[in-house]
């Protein structure tokens, strides 16, 4: 038994960081009234701290490759502890979204040395096992953050959300400091020194994404035709094209780009990057707004909102806790192609239940079939992205991974919320009950329905109500399309892309598909025999 305490103090990180990014979903109506905050507003709670995580993950991949991963996840720990306590005491919803940023920061560090603590402390079968039961801790924590943000904001407070990470971290900390080996961090390639952190490549990389966030989180209310929203979308090309020169550049130099860009011409990696930016986004985008709809329209208290959400986890956790081992030995595009189908069938199913008339209950197999999905792809996405790379650049892979995963997170937030907006606001003017569809929309999105329904007039507040519950079903009715659309594409260019890596010549070089990066020249063990 001693020999899992390694993967416990890991999974204790990855279960507090994962489900910080959804645990509050069910609270966001009570954040709303004690902080007085606008749909904006609300939805940077979210993204701000899935954009810290996306922006930073790939330099935390490379800082674990040069300093280690143990000491980077435990400073990761530190700083996402204190993050949480300052979000727990925040004043304002601006206070609130920085100090979400910030733990997101250290989510990042933990998030990216996770693959290779497991790594250095497993082998054969046994570093299988351990993936599995990560990626299976990885999906339910995702999946769960509902059920316990629920439980907590009823019975406490929405910032017990936040103070319940203090103690885990403590004992997450402790565990690794007493039961994960000391790292000796090495160079990479065998270059015989540390290789310069690609400073300029996270730089530009984190304002491609932030300011690609911020436009589509703003275009909605500012308009998207404006200076404001034209000059982000602008920004977010500029740096990105400087992110793609300058990571090209420093790996003709023989440096160590945060991200090898050589890897993406290869079709699996192409198509695992693919796969988890579509499976994060298809799965979780939507779950914001279904949270809305529980509380605002339905009228459910956070712990019921949550536990109407809790099929897509026990699902998932299930699906993950009891395939997981099996579903190692299969080629990798198996499991994640299928769980994204899945997915994509889920969101269908939860599409087609959506009317004005629904209840909680037309949720429950819609999100079975989803969790489904969910607990047969994760726990294979990240040992099948470090199968390609050498153990050294495994912080680079699973960083990699990682953060396309939180980048779908974050932009179907972005993309879901402004087409909801635009939806709930046509559907609202066709019922001609609310003056202003557009600041009613807002409101919807804000979760304020039932103040919408009772700023109507008294005799026409049936009315109203009928129109709002039509609104938000129109609204959810497309954003579950957008959400199948999006998963059932992740999981076809799995299913054509991804094939297991051919075996290497005895004496020879690795086969496959070309050769090999200059920063990869040899193969990593893989995770199982067919990762």
């Amino acid at each position: 038994m001693r020999k899992w305490w390694p993967l416990v103090a890991v999974c204790l990180g990855a279960f507090i960081l994962l489900v910080d990014v959804t645990i509050v979903n069910v609270a966001l109506p009570s954040m709303g009234d004690g902080l007085h905050a606008s749909f904006t507003s609300l939805q940077w709670v979210i993204d701000g701290y899935a954009l810290a995580l996306a922006a930073l993950l790939l330099l935390s991949g490379s800082l674990a490759d040069r300093f280690g991963p143990r000491r980077l996840y435990l400073y990761g720990l530190g700083v996402f502890a204190l993050a949480s306590l300052l979000c727990g005491l925040a004043p304002s919803a601006e206070v609130l979204v920085v100090a979400r940023v910030v733990q997101g920061a250290g989510g990042a560090a933990m998030f990216a040395t996770a693959p290779a603590l497991l790594l250095s402390s497993y082998q054969g079968r046994d570093r299988g096992t351990a993936f599995g039961i990560w990626g299976a801790t990885n999906g339910a924590a995702a999946a769960a953050g509902p059920l316990f943000g629920g439980l907590l904001t009823e019975h406490l407070s929405w910032q017990a959300i936040f103070w319940v990470n203090l103690p885990i971290a403590a004992v997450a900390a402790a565990m690794t400091l007493r039961v994960v080996r000391a790292d000796r961090p090495g160079s990479p390639a065998g270059s015989g020194a540390p290789a310069r952190i690609d400073l300029s490549g996270a730089a530009t990389f984190t304002v491609a994404a932030g300011s690609l966030t911020y436009g589509l989180i703003r275009g909605g209310e500012a308009g998207w035709g404006s200076p404001t929203i034209l000059g982000s979308f602008a920004v977010t090309v500029v740096a990105l094209t400087a992110f793609v020169v300058i990571e090209h550049r420093t790996a003709r130099r023989g440096g160590s780009p945060m991200l090898d860009l050589a890897l993406l011409r290869r079709p699996s990696f192409a198509g695992l990057m693919s796969g988890a930016l579509l499976l994060q986004g298809g799965a979780f985008g939507s779950l914001v707004l279904v949270s809305l709809w529980l509380q605002s329209v339905l009228d459910l208290g956070p712990v019921a909102a949550g536990l109407a959400l809790a099929p897509l986890a026990g699902a998932s956790f299930l699906v993950a806790a009891l395939a997981g081992r099996h579903i190692q030995r299969l080629a990798p595009r198996l499991p994640i192609g299928i769980g994204l189908l899945f997915v994509a069938a889920g969101m269908l199913l939860l599409r087609a239940a959506m009317t004005a008339e629904a209840g909680r209950a037309s949720l429950a197999l819609g999100l079975v079939v989803a969790g489904i999905g969910v607990g047969l792809a994760t726990p294979v996405l990240v040992s099948a992205a470090t199968a390609t790379v050498p153990p050294q650049r495994a912080g680079m892979a699973g960083g990699a991974v990682n953060t396309f995963r939180q980048l779908g997170m974050t932009l179907a937030i972005a993309v879901l919320g402004a087409v909801f907006t635009d939806r709930t606001a046509t559907a609202l003017a066709a019922s001609g009950t609310v003056p202003d569809p557009e600041g009613g929309a807002s409101a919807l999105a804000a979760g304020q329905a039932r103040q919408l329904t009772e700023a109507a007039p008294l005799a026409h507040r049936d009315e109203a109500r009928h129109a709002v519950h039509q609104a938000f079903a129109a609204g959810l009715d497309l954003v579950f399309l957008l959400s199948a659309l999006a998963a059932a594409l992740g999981g076809l260019l799995v299913l054509v892309l991804v094939r297991p890596p051919k075996q290497p010549a005895a004496g020879g070089t690795p086969g496959g598909e070309g050769k090999a990066p200059s920063s990869a020249p040899t193969p990593q063990e893989p995770v199982s025999s067919t990762a």
